[in-house]
């Protein structure tokens, strides 16, 4: 189990803008509108260095977000972070300069432009031409008439599911919580023992997408989704009774 976690370590910090300058140079954040009747818009700007831009868009949960760059710089990429999280769930460095791909929850997803380490320590730059559109119905949350809240949170029900994560690789309890939502969807968060957050979506009761760049696999075994990200690197048992109600 210890590769995996190597080369994933060593992917992340290949796949950031200059990683050691961000701690130095502020991430530049730029709202995104779209116009009436839209659901796209083209971004065009220009990168130098280790500057680092991050468009903010507002979506849901069940969403659909497209992201295309054009840059004149082959080192210029960009990373898609969903909303409620720091990790990239798309990593362009490694996957190109094309995404689509569903959302698993509410607020401002981040689409991150930088251009690679060693451009940005060469001071290049990149004009750019950036595409994004959302599209497609956000799954809203069941309102606290049809399913009471926890007190004092946004999710539904809460507790602990088998999982396995982490460089021991033994089987562990992690703390899960769902805002459940309409046509039997929802999404679950997991803390795994390491503390790290997961986000996963599910939609008419089927494990579809997550906030992580791994490959999201789904075995069925009864009532039981096992979510495996990655080549088992992590699993994650969830019953239907924690995502429907039941």
């Amino acid at each position: 189990m210890r590769a995996p976690i190597a080369f994933a370590a060593g992917l992340l910090a290949s796949c950031f803008p200059a990683a050691g300058a961000l701690a130095q140079v502020a991430i530049e954040s730029q709202r995104v509108t779209f116009g009436a009747g839209a659901d796209s818009t083209l971004l065009k700007g220009q990168l130098m260095g280790d500057q680092t831009v991050d468009y903010k868009l507002r979506a849901g949960a069940g969403q659909t977000l497209t992201v295309e760059l054009k840059g004149s710089n082959s080192q210029n990429y960009f990373n898609v972070m969903a909303a409620g999280t720091d990790n990239a769930l798309f990593i362009g460095s490694s996957s190109g300069n094309r995404f689509r791909g569903l959302l698993p929850s509410d607020g401002d997803v981040r689409v991150r432009l930088y251009l690679m380490r060693p451009a940005a320590r060469r001071n290049e730059t990149s004009t750019y031409s950036l595409n994004v559109g959302i599209g497609g119905a956000a799954l809203a949350p069941l309102p606290a008439s049809r399913d009471a809240l926890i007190p004092g949170t946004p999710y539904h029900a809460s507790g602990e599911v088998p999982c396995v994560s982490g460089s021991s690789g033994k089987a562990s309890r992690c703390k899960a919580s769902v805002i459940r939502r309409t046509n039997n969807s929802g999404t679950v968060v997991v803390t795994n023992p390491e503390g790290q957050k997961r986000q996963f979506l599910f939609v008419n009761g089927k494990a579809v997408a997550s906030d992580q760049p791994e490959k999201l696999s789904v075995q069925r075994r009864g009532d039981v989704s096992v979510l495996l990200l990655g080549e088992n690197f992590e699993r994650y048992e969830i019953v239907d009774a924690l995502v429907v109600g039941g």
